[in-house]
């Protein structure tokens, strides 16, 4: 576990989080609760213990996807950010919704048995040349917050 903060936020900006000390048994879930919350076929998801999750922005919405888990969002952009079991021992954080995704890599597979079977196949999949000036034409436009905490959301400057 890292002593470093971590933090990370919703796509729109609404809401900000940090987590003091670092996560724990990240991992990737293929079960089909997280493929419908993560609307994708597996959740990457890490533990932040009672006591070190933070959100320092906004609210986080929930709903409960079963009686002993509740999984927090953004109202406003859909965002998953939180998989939290009551009377747990702290909330799971979305490893996407990280301002770097990169920093923390899941160590193991959670529910194998509903993994998409050919998940595997995806690493050979040939890049699609052609899709370049789509994307930078989206950047042009880019309406999503930053990867870092900003004192004022939305900013004047574009991100």
């Amino acid at each position: 576990m890292s002593a470093r903060a971590i933090t990370g936020g919703c796509q729109c900006g609404a809401i900000r989080y940090r987590v003091e000390g670092g996560l724990t048994n990240a991992h990737i879930c293929h079960c089909r609760m997280c493929q419908k919350a993560a609307g994708n076929y597996f959740m990457p998801l890490a533990k932040a213990l009672n006591g070190t999750f933070f959100v320092t922005r906004g609210e986080i919405a929930y709903f409960h996807s079963s009686d002993p888990v509740r999984r927090g969002f953004c109202r406003d952009c859909g965002t998953p950010l939180i998989f939290e079991t009551l009377g747990g021992t702290g909330p799971n954080v979305t490893l996407g919704s990280l301002d770097d995704p990169a920093a923390v890599k899941p160590g193991f597979e959670g529910a194998p048995e509903a993994k998409i079977a050919w998940l595997d196949d995806l690493a050979a999949l040939p890049p699609d040349e052609d899709s370049t000036a789509w994307f930078d034409e989206i950047a042009l436009s880019n309406h999503q917050h930053p990867d870092h905490d900003t004192e004022i959301w939305p900013s004047e400057e574009k991100p």
